[in-house]
């Protein structure tokens, strides 16, 4: 009641402040000064005296950020951050055994940890590298100064974001504060050819009402859905007895599906608050449609037809998928998807359903990565074997992604077990099967990382 109450008074405030408050009207202090001090407010009401986690982690950060040299000011932060954020999740365990609190702080505290490390590493990219040494990507959000206290507690701390986040690029929250946002992304158009005199103006209205709409269905999905078909059903002993194999995995994408809406419910309406405060333009798409997906952390009709594992895990969670390239991928000197899953783990926390889910998602990815390269160009040469193909990995990425997320769902290891005895561990033994007979294209992160980098020098000589 806490969280809703709190996202529906965000989402009212957000249309107050991009009407009253906008650049036009207020100065950047002025506008900084209101998101964090409501940020403050709905942490303490929503969470109580537990809000102190993220104050005391966003303190010790901001220490960190202005006393740590620059060459090692990520390593630093990501060592803090993470550091507390694991202890946080270890007390779940023990202290309250399993349990989630009444008044949950790690939700907020997990996206100040992705804010914390992401402006780290922008910072250190932007002022301790050079510019040849990063990507495209990594040159564009490079912050070059350390921002003030005031900028920085209303990164981390402000209202559209510190209940539900998502996290965003530092560069794109100051752009947003100072009246830039929208006009940086309109200046890629060239508006005099579509017939415009001036650059336009537009409005997050339409994107707000269609994402509430989603919100709503959202919403009345989960009170009806997910309270009918709990997971913990496919590991009861009278359906694993009378039902048989392809039943069960039948029901366990049913009771996935179930699972869905709570998550579709707080993105969407998370992603609506902040467009309500004008922020999250993202451009405009081929056929001239102002897009507002800057900051969505999914995309509902990519996930439901994904016909690959890679392409599942890029709808779902798209801005913490960024953050883990960000910080982990695009970083890592070696073994970057193993280290990334592991990374996603443990900043989802120590239950120990977490690490069975990623490490086996590290498998399928690798498997599903073999076929694809292997197999996929057999099948494009003809429509009718193309469809067959589409329809035949969108069947197995469906079942696969059910598979690798039940024990995220019960989270504990005897549950974990039983569930995949009771599925005979298949998706395990194809996943094993398909890397022993299949050959591995050999192209390492250090050599993709450095053909990109030549493609870069090669775009500037240009």
């Amino acid at each position: 009641i806490n969280f809703v109450a709190c996202q529906l008074f965000a989402l009212l405030a957000a249309f107050w402040f991009r009407i009253y408050l906008s650049p036009s009207h207020a100065s950047s202090a002025v506008r900084h000064a209101f998101a964090t001090l409501f940020g403050i407010y709905f942490a303490v009401f929503c969470f109580g005296w537990y809000s102190i986690h993220l104050f005391v982690l966003v303190m010790m950060n901001y220490g960190i950020m202005n006393m740590a040299s620059i060459p090692n000011i990520h390593r630093y932060s990501f060592v803090v951050a993470m550091g507390y954020l694991t202890l946080c999740h270890i007390s779940r365990i023990y202290i309250f055994h399993y349990g989630i609190l009444t008044t949950d702080f790690s939700g907020p505290l997990m996206i100040i940890t992705q804010k914390i490390t992401t402006l780290a590493c922008q910072l250190h990219d932007g002022i301790g590298r050079q510019a040849e040494e990063l990507t495209a990507e990594q040159n564009r959000l490079a912050v070059k100064s350390r921002p003030s206290l005031l900028e920085y507690l209303s990164y981390l701390l402000n209202f559209m974001s510190i209940i539900a986040g998502p996290c965003s690029n530092y560069k794109d929250y100051i752009a947003f504060i100072e009246g830039r946002h929208v006009h940086m992304k309109l200046l890629e158009v060239n508006w005099k050819q579509k017939g415009y005199d001036r650059l336009p103006d537009p409005s997050p209205t339409g994107a707000v009402m269609y994402k509430l709409c989603i919100t709503l269905v959202s919403l009345i999905l989960f009170l009806t859905l997910t309270k009918n078909f709990p997971m913990a059903y496919i590991i009861d002993n009278e359906f694993l007895d009378k039902t048989p194999f392809l039943t069960r995995l039948g029901y366990l994408y049913v009771v996935t599906q179930a699972a869905k809406p709570k998550y579709y419910f707080a993105w969407t309406l998370a992603d609506a608050v902040n467009n309500a405060a004008g922020y999250g333009f993202s451009g405009v798409d081929e056929r001239g449609t102002f897009r507002w997906d800057l900051l969505s952390n999914l995309n509902i009709w990519n996930i439901e037809t994904a016909t690959s594992f890679k392409m599942y895990i890029e709808n779902w969670n798209i801005q913490t998928a960024a953050w883990l390239k960000r910080v982990c991928y695009d970083r890592a000197p070696w073994y970057p998807t193993a280290l990334t899953f592991i990374l996603s783990a443990l900043w989802h926390g120590i239950y120990p359903g977490y690490y069975f889910t990623f490490l086996t998602g590290i498998l399928i990815t690798l498997a599903a990565r073999a076929i694809r390269n292997n197999c996929r160009h057999y099948f494009l040469s003809s429509v009718p074997l193309k469809i067959a193909y589409d329809i035949v990995t969108w069947v197995v990425t469906q079942l696969a992604v059910c598979y690798t997320v039940a024990p995220f769902v019960m989270l504990a290891v005897e549950p974990t077990i039983k569930f995949y005895k009771s599925v005979y561990f298949h998706m395990h033994i194809l996943s094993i099967l398909v890397l022993l007979l299949l050959p591995i294209r050999p192209q390492t992160h250090s050599l993709r990382r450095s053909q990109n980098q030549a493609m870069m020098n090669s775009v500037k000589s240009k």
